[in-house]
């Protein structure tokens, strides 16, 4: 007779981008019976039990079933292993297996992902890759008489296992963990149902960090990451609780959609200037709101409002007013081939499961009200690596980009079978679109509402969002902002969405923030230079209607050369103009009443 024990391969290890460890295989042991050898039922059992802590009855039942071969315990550890060898128990096979093992715990847990009991991947990167990591099993074939017995003079036949393929993340550690450690921070802060922090190239979709709070350990997947829950754990269903760990399992940032809120309005802006339906001398009027059909859609500012101003104005202020009209000059046809085009309909084709897409209203039901509301970021859904995938569109240049985690794989022998690379010369915008659409987030943060992320040294562009949840007056929020660094050309772009938060909900005042110190954190880590401020192009804010004091605190971060003609205290005209290009300190002169 022939008996056959599989040889469980070694799984291929996971790296970050700098070589460090993310998830790799420890060696176990499993502990076979061939029943009709066993003599010591009794003593086996007994030693199972004192070093398994394994039930002395039901293993006693195990070795007196009529079978040829029969596993008694896995995931055995080395000491126990050699321990029960020792004994020479007659009938009692030992095998080498193996165990996914995740150095880093919590860790980077919704992009990993884990093993199954078989060592198989069922969840996050390791289920996508599954096939490369997972090697091939050997096989010993053990040849015996009809009693079991071994048949010495024909020997074991062992076929080798071969080991999986090793992959090389673009993930980096340091900027990964800084990143959950900025979450942790702000779900501490606000009191958030959840956020989520994404960091990725913009040039070539390289996601250093990708990072959803609350997590969960990837040791022990099984085991619920609410104490509330935890507590009254035993009492749900099976079903309830599988629902449960989905959820802590899913990945928010790549599986679920959300109303993106303001920073679509940097979308919005990049059709419309692409489609030539505004000049930067353009100018604007903001009431406090818009009447659109027989609606009064109201802009954030209500009931202030932002007055006459030029595109670099009504993007600075976020003013809904200004893209309401972007959104009816550009028309539904073109607004909704340029979403189409930029790839808010479909998914990014990311390497990881599960990954969700844009829901638009049928382009047939979109009048002008809907068309109105979709130019701040309304009525419409999307994933944030969508997003963020459309947003490097805007700022990389105009060109096609695919996020993406994986980033080298070498085969069992440490040979490159495949290099990932998520760049495209597939061209969506033009490059004077992106060019201005970098300079006008610039001034989002070095005039508008995202100065609190200002990094002496560092150009950033960057906007902000606060959308409200259905349904709408729920009291409901998700804040928001979008990073871009170095403006020139950009090498890292950052979204964070901060789920419900309690308390201050603004995107500037609480996602902002988080921003600005991964940035202050990870800029210099990666190398991206300090940009020259002497060098430094401005585009001339609107001074009209302020004070001196605050048309010198606007002015602090371009200009200290500024000098003031006229008795009163309120601006009435400035040189130069509004929307002028101006050098870092060059001479400003305000006319006051």
């Amino acid at each position: 007779q022939t008996r056959v024990r599989e040889i469980q391969a070694k799984r291929g290890t996971i790296y970050d981008r700098n070589g460090v460890v993310l998830a790799t295989d420890r060696k176990i042991y499993k502990v076979y019976s061939v029943n009709l050898l066993v003599t010591q039922k009794e003593e086996i059992a007994r030693l199972l039990s004192e070093q398994l802590g394994m039930d002395y009855e039901k293993t006693v039942e195990k070795l007196t079933k009529r079978l040829a071969l029969i596993e008694l315990a896995d995931k055995v550890e080395k000491e126990v292993a050699d321990e029960i060898r020792s004994f020479e128990f007659t009938g009692i096979i030992i095998d080498e297996s193996y165990e996914r093992e995740y150095p880093n715990k919590n860790l980077a847990s919704h992009i990993l992902g884990f093993c199954g009991g078989d060592n198989q991947g069922i969840v996050g990167f390791e289920a996508k890759y599954n096939h490369e990591l997972m090697g091939t099993n050997g096989r010993i074939y053990r040849f015996t008489d009809a009693k079991g017995n071994k048949i010495n003079d024909i020997g074991e036949k062992k076929i080798e296992s071969v080991s999986g393929n090793s992959i090389v993340t673009t993930i980096d550690s340091y900027v990964q963990s800084f990143a959950e450690q900025l979450l942790d921070k702000a779900l501490l802060n606000t009191h958030a149902k959840q956020a989520s922090l994404i960091v990725m190239n913009p040039q070539n979709g390289e996601i250093y960090a990708l990072a959803n709070k609350p997590d969960f350990d990837l040791n022990k997947p099984f085991e619920i990451n609410n104490a509330d829950l935890g507590a009254i754990w035993n009492s749900f269903s099976s079903k309830e609780q599988m629902d449960y760990l989905n959820r802590m399992w899913r990945n928010f940032a790549i599986n679920d959609t959300y109303e993106p809120g303001s920073i679509f309005k940097v979308i919005t802006s990049a059709i419309a200037y692409e489609n030539k339906k505004f000049t930067l001398n353009d100018t604007f009027h903001c009431s406090g709101y818009s009447i659109v059909e027989d609606r009064k859609i109201r802009c954030w500012y209500f009931p202030r409002s932002h007055g006459t101003l030029n595109f670099m104005g009504g993007i600075q202020n976020s003013c809904n007013p200004v893209f309401m009209e972007l959104g009816r000059r550009i028309g539904v046809d073109t607004f909704y081939e340029y979403v189409g085009r930029l790839g808010l309909t479909k998914k990014t084709g990311i390497d990881l499961p599960g990954e969700g897409s844009g829901l638009f209203l049928n382009k047939k039901r979109v009048g002008p009200v809907e068309l109105a509301v979709m130019s701040f970021g309304q009525s419409f859904q999307i994933t944030p690596i969508e997003f963020l995938r459309a947003l490097s569109i805007v700022v990389n240049g105009g060109t096609e980009v695919t996020p993406h985690v994986a980033k080298r794989i070498f085969n069992g022998d440490g040979t490159l079978k495949e290099e990932v690379d998520g760049a495209s010369d597939d061209r969506i915008l033009s490059k004077e679109t992106s060019d201005l659409m970098r300079t006008a987030l610039q001034n989002v943060v070095e005039l508008g509402t995202g100065k609190s992320v200002q990094i002496p040294g560092y150009s950033i562009g960057g906007k902000t969002a606060t959308s409200e949840k259905l349904p709408r007056r729920s009291g409901k929020y998700i804040s928001s902002f979008m990073g871009v660094a170095p403006i020139d050309h950009p090498k890292l772009i950052a979204i964070i969405l901060i789920d419900e938060p309690q308390g201050a909900y603004y995107g500037g005042v609480i996602a902002a923030p988080v921003i600005k110190e991964l940035f202050e954190n990870i800029l210099n880590y990666l190398e991206v230079p300090i940009t020259n401020e002497q060098k430094k192009g401005y585009l001339m804010p609107n001074l009209s209607g302020t004070s001196k004091e605050e048309a010198i605190k606007t002015l602090s971060k371009i200009s200290k050369n500024v000098e003031f003609f006229g008795v009163g205290n309120q601006v009435i005209t400035q040189l130069p103009g509004e929307g002028e290009m101006i050098d870092y300190n060059s001479k400003i002169i305000l006319y006051t009443d």
